[in-house]
């Protein structure tokens, strides 16, 4: 009888010690990303946390935004910029590992209208885009702080269409808040990514910018100085896996990586 109950203390044992090991190799990564990253980056993270048992932690707001917070020290594993400027900002305040840091996706950018089957707009130089406003304003993330409206601007300067819109604008903390208002119909037309307009069904693209209206939309990742742990790493690399490629694209992405 004895020898039975030893046995079965030690097959306890065991057990615990194998739980305890395979809680020591799960991991929560913490992830930075731009807020138009918000649907194709919750497929990945789910097929990343599926295949390795780690979880993954999002945080989605303006590029901008979080930025500032993780120069304020906030705990982040990875970042996400929809442009190359704020990942250039941190990468000059020390605070990314530089080796980690690549091109990892593109964008094209739209404008979108209230409701669907909406008649197109003519984006030529010098079209009369305030007309199509109405009495309304032109949605946009923050033209001098968000990546997606710091392109927009551009575009919209290189089309010569930025002084008749300039104080008819309606900015926004991020690019899906400028989304949500077209899609609400608070703005009849917003500036948006095109992966935004894929998300969105309450909204119709109206025109496409020209992409020698305004610089290369890039999205760079790369881990912070805090997020060097294994299991950051292999989240980075997976970012670049094909199943990762599969769910960028069906959002409207390109993969540059």
């Amino acid at each position: 009888m004895r020898a039975v109950q030893r046995a079965v203390v030690i097959v306890a044992v065991a057990a615990l010690g194998l739980a305890g090991t395979g809680q020591a190799r799960a991991a929560e990564v913490t992830v930075f990303a731009a807020a138009s990253l918000k649907n194709a980056l919750d497929e990945v993270a789910a097929g990343w946390q599926a295949a390795t048992g780690n979880t993954v932690s999002i945080s989605y707001a303006g590029s901008a935004r979080l930025a500032r917070q993780i120069e304020q020290g906030a705990p982040a594993d990875l970042f996400i910029s929809a442009n190359t400027a704020w990942m250039d900002h941190l990468d000059e305040a020390g605070l990314i590992d530089e080796a980690s840091r690549r091109d990892l996706l593109g964008n094209r950018l739209v404008l979108v209208a209230h409701g669907r089957d909406v008649a197109p707009v003519d984006l030529a130089p010098g079209a009369d885009l305030a007309h199509r406003l109405g009495d309304g304003r032109l949605a946009m993330a923050l033209v001098d702080a968000v990546p997606a409206g710091i392109y927009g601007k551009a575009a919209l300067e290189g089309l010569g269409l930025w002084a008749s819109v300039a104080d008819r604008l309606a900015q926004t903390d991020n690019v899906r808040a400028a989304l949500a208002l077209v899609a609400l119909g608070e703005a009849p037309l917003g500036i948006v990514y095109a992966t935004d307009a894929v998300a969105e069904d309450r909204v119709t693209v109206v025109a496409t910018f020209p992409e020698d209206s305004h610089p290369p939309i890039v999205y760079p990742v790369a881990l912070t100085v805090e997020g060097t742990r294994s299991a950051a790493v292999d989240l980075l690399a997976w970012l670049g896996s094909a199943a990762a490629r599969g769910s960028f694209e069906r959002q409207g992405f390109s993969v540059l990586d």
